[in-house]
């Protein structure tokens, strides 16, 4: 298939060119927004300017659901919906210039590889760690949202914000390095770093998720357009039943995301714990990690999980003040790395139910709340 039956398919059709003037003004714009938001990863901004100057650049018709720019890899072209100062072009621009950025093709120009994406999975990781970037790189402000029920706060209020969310909440324990790194240079170290923080399976059943929450989402888009064109009650009716259960599906399939990663991480993160120090950066990591959840008014997982854990770690306490520093490879001191999922485990977290209601509200002065 030829590109411009690539492009009719995907609904592109081309306006007009942009000069040599305005595509120079965007790729120094998007240059320095890269490089000054992420000097750890030593971009130089005149190789960057070069490369973005020699991408072709097109005012073009898109469909709706398009973002104001999109990226053809099989052309080296990045589309915009319309034209407008080189500066606004270079904020909705630098999501497609980071995909030119971390594109791998072969001799045949066939797409290798793009960042976390590898051809057959990972798009929606690779399109929240993207945007999370985008949105460093443009200095958006944190804002609070409410997605299908979802209540969250984001840098990215009007693309991916869900699967930014969770693949933020992946950050939260490897760190932003590994993760613009491996989204930069289409490489395996987040993957890597974050199984370690947890295990293999459960970063592959996290990709999967994502790559379901996109194409839910994409689904919900067709058939709200669908709803729009139609004023036949009987096909009215079917589409909002249809449009409701989508949005409980994305809806059931965030939450899982979420529920997987708080317990997979900090499961292993606690059979790490060793001393006094360890306990109290876990508790306040446990606390923490609520200022970047998603949640809604019957969410539970995350309270019942830190009651539950918070016994767990009442017992390693007593341990280490009665015994000392836990050898993580004694054999006595092992069954210390479990935690306590027995019913007695919970009386103690009883105890916590009203105070634990109030993490989810946040601090109107921004300051840190120790209910502990």
């Amino acid at each position: 298939m030829s590109v411009n039956s690539d492009l009719r398919k995907a609904g592109i059709d081309i306006i007009q060119q942009l000069n040599e003037k305005d595509v120079s003004a965007i790729a120094s714009n998007i240059a320095s927004k890269i490089c000054l938001a992420f000097p750890e990863h030593n971009l130089k901004r005149h190789h960057l300017i070069s490369a973005i100057s020699n991408i072709n650049m097109y005012i073009a018709n898109m469909p709706e659901d398009y973002s104001q720019a999109k990226y053809f890899y099989k052309n080296n072209s990045i589309y915009f919906k319309k034209y407008s100062t080189p500066e606004e072009m270079s904020n909705v621009a630098v999501h497609e210039c980071i995909h030119f950025i971390q594109e791998i093709t072969d001799e045949n120009y066939n797409l290798v590889r793009m960042g976390l994406y590898k051809v057959n999975s990972g798009l929606a990781i690779n399109e929240a760690a993207v945007q999370l970037m985008t949105a460093e790189a443009n200095n958006f402000d944190v804002c609070e949202e409410k997605y299908y029920g979802i209540n969250l706060k984001t840098t990215s209020p009007d693309y991916y914000p869900l699967q930014c969310a969770l693949v933020n909440q992946m950050a939260y324990f490897t760190g932003t390095y590994p993760l613009y790194h491996s989204t930069l240079n289409s490489n395996d170290i987040f993957e890597n770093t974050f199984s370690l923080k947890a295990d293999k399976k459960t970063y592959e059943k996290i990709s999967k998720y994502l790559d379901t929450l996109l194409y839910l989402e994409n689904d919900l888009t067709f058939y709200i357009q669908e709803l729009r064109n139609t004023d036949k009650v009987r096909t009215m009716k079917s589409l909002n039943n249809i449009i409701t259960k989508r949005k409980e599906e994305i809806r059931s399939v965030f939450f899982k995301a979420q529920n997987l990663i708080i317990k997979k991480c900090f499961e292993k993160s606690f059979t790490c714990i060793r001393n006094l120090e360890e306990i109290k950066e876990f508790q306040q990591d446990l606390y923490k990690f609520k200022n970047i959840m998603g949640y809604t008014d019957n969410y539970t997982f995350y309270n019942d999980f830190y009651c539950n854990i918070m016994n767990s770690l009442a017992e390693k306490r007593n341990y280490i003040i009665k015994n000392g520093d836990i050898n993580l490879f004694d054999k006595d001191s092992r069954a210390l790395s479990l935690i306590n999922t027995t019913k007695d485990s919970y009386s103690f977290a009883k105890v916590f139910m009203f105070k634990l209601k109030k993490l989810f509200r946040v601090n109107v002065n921004g300051e840190d709340i120790n209910y502990l």
